[in-house]
């Protein structure tokens, strides 16, 4: 009787052989995998910062008209450049009263001068804006916000009384005029506008952009402006 015929079977050796092959080949496939995944997550990594970058400088071109100083991971990504030398953030209408009133001789004159003002709070950018990308933060460094200007809407005299002999001169009139806003700079510090302009750049920060790390805001002490 003929044997049968064993042609188109594999012996267990050669079969052994191929599936270590195959074990061999996948064990160097996920080698390579693992030996070249730090350099592509940090090419992932360092492209989407830089991407993160973009999106911030064109935040901050879009609310202050400007670019910052952005660094990604202590590198300079971006120099600044500064169209303008203000950032005003907000603007609010502040009204002072103030009231001359003097006697001599028995004789008295009284001056009283009400006056609206548009107080305006931002930024001065001629100080350094620095913006510090990093894979688990987000830092924006930039001075306090301060009152930038006070632009006189109106005056209305309240009170003008001569007396016989003791009159109101000219430079009475400039003196109270010139007192009034001195003192519209002072309520609006006062009733925290500078702070309220810091608040509401965090605001509109938060609102224009949404990083997946958290962002901090950082305001520095810088020089204040004369009134």
């Amino acid at each position: 009787m003929s044997k049968p015929a064993r042609s188109g079977l594999i012996s267990w050796p050669t079969a052994l052989t191929l599936v270590a092959l195959m074990i061999a080949a996948v064990v160097v496939i996920v080698f390579l995998r693992l030996e070249t995944w730090p350099g592509r997550t940090a090419r992932q990594s360092s492209a989407e910062l830089e991407r993160l970058g973009k999106d911030l400088r064109a935040a901050f071109v879009d609310i202050a008209h400007l670019q910052p100083r952005i660094t990604i991971n202590n590198r300079v990504y971006m120099e600044q450049t500064t169209a303008v030398s203000e950032l005003v953030v907000l603007s609010r209408r502040i009204e002072v009263e103030h009231e001359l009133l003097h006697t001599w001789v028995g004789s008295s004159k009284r001056v009283k001068l009400h006056g609206t003002f548009i107080a305006k709070a931002g930024f001065d950018l001629q100080q350094n804006l620095s913006i510090d990308i990093r894979p688990k933060e987000i830092i924006v460094q930039l001075p306090h916000a301060q009152i930038l200007g006070m632009e006189q809407e109106q005056v209305d005299v309240l009170a003008f009384e001569n007396g016989l002999w003791n009159r109101i001169s000219g430079q009475d009139l400039q003196g109270e005029l010139s007192i009034l806003p001195q003192l519209a700079w002072k309520k609006a510090a006062e009733t925290g506008l500078p702070a309220e302009a810091e608040r509401r750049l965090q605001r509109q920060l938060d609102e224009r952009i949404h990083p997946p790390q958290p962002l901090r805001v950082i305001f520095r002490n810088g020089g204040k402006r004369e009134q």
